[in-house]
């Protein structure tokens, strides 16, 4: 019922979208700030 209702509806559909978009900015963010915590790290190695 759930998945039928995640993928068969307009809304579900919305809803996943929202989710793999919420996932995709979280993975950029975590790797944006790594590179600044990497690239702070260096500069204060240094």
């Amino acid at each position: 019922m759930a998945w039928e209702l995640l993928f068969g509806s307009d809304i579900g559909l919305m809803s996943l979208g929202v989710i793999v978009g919420v996932l995709v900015i979280g993975f950029a963010m975590a790797k944006m700030y790594s590179s600044k915590i990497d690239e702070e790290t260096r500069k204060v190695g240094k």
